[in-house]
């Protein structure tokens, strides 16, 4: 398959998990070993391109906070997205730093999606009973960022699943409002990942090694693609459990190990 049309694909998938609960990392690992490999730099970026669409997406509420700090809620919210982006920022950095790479087989990523499915379903059982609660609190920041790690650890986890029902079990049980934060939480998380990726990659010499085409295609592609998706996901979760999206993956990761055994 032609290369640029390659990215252009993956550039698509990326946009259309990146904010679904079924993990956009774990969709491009798959997806990868029919379209060809890439670099986790590229993986990065369009992931931001994702972000950049979430940007958009928010971009009100964004306004809102960023004119309204002299109101203390707001200050408040703002402070709770900070704690999460430097608790992702303080336990992450030190994994990357440690040689954390991707996996190369799709064995631990079909296993994840198993999980994460029975997790998500077990979790927003439970949720309900709190009641429908809006208020995101210190604990509910502080989890989130630790969902974070876990989630780019663990390919397949899913970094929106893994933050949206942390939050609802620690107390945020509007589906909405979870969502809402971890989204916003996700833009200085993923924006800050793919800088860093840029600077490794410099001080490796080796940004000639990438394709800029192609990842620019993907990029786009992720952004436009993205905004779509996550305009149409705070809609559906307002009136809607996410059951179908767990049961899909648990459906595509016993697939999976069915169907790739060996992992390749």
């Amino acid at each position: 398959m032609h290369d640029l049309l390659a990215a252009l694909l993956l550039g698509i998938l990326e946009g259309l998990t990146e904010f679904l609960p079924i993990s956009s990392t774990g969709h491009l690992l798959i997806a990868q070993h029919w379209l060809g490999a890439r670099s986790d730099f590229f993986n990065i970026v369009i992931q931001a391109g994702a972000i950049l669409a979430v940007t958009l997406a928010f971009r009100r509420r964004l306004w809102e906070l960023a004119t309204g700090l002299g109101e203390p809620a707001n200050r408040d919210y703002v402070a709770k997205i900070g704690v999460a982006f430097l608790v992702t920022a303080l336990v992450g950095l030190p994994v990357r730093l440690a040689g954390w790479e991707l996996p190369e087989t799709v064995t631990p990523i079909a296993w994840a999606l198993v999980v994460g499915g029975v997790w998500m379903l077990v979790a927003e059982h439970y949720a309900e009973k709190r009641g429908d609660v809006a208020t995101v609190t210190w604990k509910v920041a502080v989890l989130v960022g630790l969902a974070q790690v876990v989630a780019g650890i663990f390919p397949g986890t899913s970094r929106s699943a893994a933050a949206i029902f942390v939050a609802m079990l620690a107390g945020t049980s509007r589906r909405a409002s979870a969502a809402e934060f971890v989204f916003l939480v996700g833009i200085p998380t993923m924006f800050a990942a793919s800088g860093y990726a840029f600077l490794e990659l410099l001080s490796d010499d080796a940004l000639g090694g990438e394709d800029w085409t192609a990842v620019a295609v993907a990029f786009v592609a992720a952004a436009a693609t993205g905004f779509a998706v996550v305009r149409w996901l705070m809609g559906y979760i307002k009136a809607h459990r996410f059951t179908g999206f767990a049961i899909y993956r648990i459906v595509l990761g016993l697939l999976l190990l069915a169907l790739m055994p060996t992992g390749s």
